[in-house]
């Protein structure tokens, strides 16, 4: 039931189906804030997207999975706990939340998915737990006023675009299961000074740390066979690299516009020098 001051109340149990269909009474900027009943024990895709008034939301501890878009665009929510039990934040859950400010992520999340806080611009910090072994593509996208992230130890991939756009962000801790940084993966992370890539990572996709305009030093882990086009392009405040012998081929405009390094060692393993 939706009342009078916007307050939808949900009750019953077992699953909340997907209500993204016009016409229903919560659908848009009607629903103002919205207690789910305990019981429930899903909810679906696309439940309370759209929901542009949607100031709070109550999810009870039964609660055990919520659905991708679920809260798409609630472009006024400010905070939410997921509850403990919820194994997964699907993709898109939480897209283009721009006022979200605070997420409380439990131990019992395992994987979260491509674009799940894109455009979270107001989230300024994050814990993710050390239960969480995967981060999809585009995950915290655009979260501008994100400081500091520690990715856990499990997870071996950061994926495409995951941190893009971050521009606040400042600090970065990668874990020694990480074998893999994906393209664009720290793109324009302006406050970004410095990063420990470790020895574990073998691959840094193209723009990586394209734009990355406070980063000052970088140590390339041996084992890194290829710097692909762009990846510390832009990267202005650069005045230190390490590139090691494992390295073959180093890509068009790799450190193009590093206008503080004065100097780089480039190994014999070196073979392939792209232009710029």
């Amino acid at each position: 039931t939706l009342d009078s001051e916007g307050v939808l109340t949900i009750s019953g149990s077992g699953d909340m189906h997907d209500y993204d269909l016009p016409g229903a009474p919560w659908y848009g900027s009607q629903v103002k804030s919205a207690v789910i009943a305990d019981g429930v024990t899903s909810i679906g895709s696309h439940a309370f997207y759209n929901c542009t008034s949607l100031t709070s939301v109550t999810i009870p501890n039964s609660v055990t999975s919520i659905g991708a878009y679920a809260f798409d665009t609630c472009s006024s929510l400010t905070n939410v706990t997921i509850p403990n039990g919820v194994t997964s934040i699907e993709e898109h859950t939480f897209d283009n939340c721009k006022s979200l400010t605070s997420v409380t992520i439990p131990n019992s999340v395992t994987s979260i998915g491509s674009y799940a806080f894109y455009k979270c611009r107001a989230l300024t910090s994050v814990t993710i737990p050390d239960s969480v072994t995967s981060i999809g593509a585009y995950a915290f996208n655009t979260c501008s006023a994100l400081t500091n992230v520690t990715i856990p130890n499990g997870v071996t991939s950061i994926e495409e675009h995951t941190f893009d756009n971050c521009k606040s962000l400042t600090s970065v801790t990668i874990p020694n299961s990480v074998t893999s940084i994906g393209a664009y993966a720290f793109n324009t992370c302006r406050s970004l000074t410095s990063v420990t890539i470790p020895d574990s990572v073998t691959s840094i996709g193209a723009y990586a740390f394209n734009t990355c305009s406070g980063l000052t030093s970088v140590t390339i882990p041996n084992g890194v066979t290829s710097i692909e086009e762009h990846t510390f392009d832009k990267c202005r405040s650069l005045t230190s690299v390490t590139i090691p012998n494992s390295v073959t081929s180093i890509g068009e405009q790799a450190f193009y516009y590093c206008t503080s390094l004065t100097s780089v060692t480039i190994p014999d393993s070196v073979t392939s020098i792209g232009q710029h």
